[in-house]
């Protein structure tokens, strides 16, 4: 990869991913897709977006706080 590649690809949140399949997986939980989610205008996919984010944003929530635990048991900052 050259310089102006690297300059050219956007940085991504590490957890952005998870964050996404968080999020899938409580729209296919509620019969919808995330995809067909982000492409509709209605108020209906944009309250379920809402709660998506929420549900994810609540686990990731969960994950970063295990992972302190677990980093303070091993002795690590």
């Amino acid at each position: 990869m050259t310089t102006n590649q690297l300059a050219d690809t956007p940085i991504e949140d590490p957890l952005a991913e998870l964050e996404r399949h968080l999020m899938s997986a409580y729209a296919a939980g509620a019969g919808q897709d995330l995809h067909d989610l982000l492409m509709r205008r209605d108020e209906d996919a944009r309250t379920l977006l809402a709660a998506a984010s929420r549900y994810a944003s609540e686990k990731l929530s969960e994950v970063e706080a295990r992972s302190h635990y677990l980093r303070r048991l091993h002795g690590e900052p």
